[in-house]
């Protein structure tokens, strides 16, 4: 028998698989998307307002709305930086989020498969060819075989598809996160818990190189860390973090743990056929680890330079999706892996860091850089106040 053919199959099914299968589906092409079952990504889940309009996401998947966030220093110096312009930040559980999503792209006409992605083939005509074996068959059954005319990887880091088929794909340096979990407080349970806001850590004991964090979820709350430094012991750090702030009493749910990219990697498709999206292209933010904004964002521009392979067949059409992304998103990037090189380097900057969170025109700027995803560039004079301020701190001249 012929095998199966799709114009587009899709390896994965986070945001950014199953926006890409959405978008390509509802455009009229067929899609596969190819999905392990029960897996769910260790994330703080946040989302911002771009996020929810442009892709039209329904209020009752917020399990939170978050109106400020708190961040602690190695001193346990506290500091709050509310949003002052009346929004808020969604929050979601990752194991609803994604299953939304993929329901949505089946519900566009999208066929949903449930198996592990083993091998990418090429028939003897040169259609590239995906192995997958379904959940539930036993190792000794076939792989199932379906055609695609081009293969979008949204695996996650380390993504397979892109091992075996983009240049430079198995060399992504990651953060290693892990989060539990637990039981929402009752009123009074944890002392200095809020329901409306994220607690960062900026702590070398909990993180040499990154952060820990509490975000709620509703009647649930995330706590994790992440590290670059594999020898360093984020279950440990996890549960310090828990015992320090009363979370050991409270019940953990579940717990995950997976790498995370921080850097977008340098090529996206193999020139031929096979184009990464999401985790797999590398386009977690370095410094905030925001993910799932730029992964939905990545599924959209991959569909984009999809429809324009798939209408011309020219190979070239791939090298849209990186092109747009780093256009938008590049610079940014570029600053957010400075400031976490040099601030997240040692405790003594952790604190500058902290102290210069205080600042009113850092806290406006910082909001509206994240809820609208771009750069703002309407108030010069408030950038080179930061710009001064931020020498200060630097140089000493500024109060710890």
């Amino acid at each position: 028998m012929q095998d199966e053919t799709f114009d587009v199959v899709v390896v994965g099914g986070g945001p950014s698989g199953a926006t890409a299968a959405y978008d390509l589906a509802r455009n009229g092409r067929s899609v596969l998307l190819l999905d392990k079952a029960g897996r769910i990504k260790p994330c703080g889940g946040a989302i911002p307002p771009r996020l929810i309009r442009d892709f039209d996401i329904p209020a009752h998947l917020l399990v939170a709305r978050i109106t400020s966030a708190r961040m602690v220093s190695p001193a346990d110096k506290e500091v709050d930086m509310p949003i002052d312009t009346g929004g808020y930040v969604g929050m979601v559980d990752r194991e609803d989020f994604d299953e939304f999503l993929r329901v949505r792209a089946a519900e566009a006409g999208a066929t949903r498969a449930t198996g592990s992605f083993e091998t990418l083939a090429r028939d003897p005509d040169g259609v590239a060819v995906v192995e997958y074996r379904e959940k539930g068959s036993p190792d000794s059954a076939p792989l199932t075989r379906v055609r695609a005319r081009l293969v979008i990887g949204a695996d996650g880091a380390r993504s397979q598809v892109g091992k075996q088929a983009v240049p430079g794909a198995d060399k992504v340096k990651c953060v290693f996160a892990y989060h539990e979990i637990v039981e929402a407080p009752r009123q009074g349970e944890v002392t200095k818990y809020d329901a409306d806001r994220c607690d960062v850590y900026y702590q070398g004991k909990l993180s040499p190189d990154f952060y820990a964090w509490i975000f709620p979820h509703g009647e649930k709350v995330s706590i994790g860390t992440g590290s670059m430094h594999k020898g360093f012991a984020l279950r440990g750090a996890v549960a310090d973090l828990r015992r320090a702030t009363g979370f050991d009493k409270l019940r953990t749910i579940r717990h995950e743990g997976a790498p995370i990219p921080l850097k977008p990697l340098k090529k996206w498709d193999n020139g031929r056929d096979v184009l990464l999206a999401g985790d797999a292209a590398g386009v977690v933010a370095p410094a905030s680890g925001e993910g799932i904004y730029y992964a939905m964002l990545g599924g959209r521009l991959a569909a984009e330079a999809a429809e324009a392979f798939c209408a011309s067949g020219n190979p070239a059409a791939l090298g849209l999706a990186r092109k747009r992304f780093m256009k938008q998103h590049g610079r940014v990037f570029w600053i957010l892996g400075i400031m976490q090189y040099f601030w997240y380097s040692s405790d003594k900057r952790r604190e500058k860091f902290v102290k210069i969170c205080e600042d009113k025109d850092v806290q406006r700027l910082t909001w509206q850089s994240y809820m609208n995803k771009e750069l703002v560039r309407r108030d010069p004079l408030a950038h080179v106040r930061i710009f001064f301020k931020d020498l200060a701190h630097l140089f000493g001249f500024a109060r710890a």
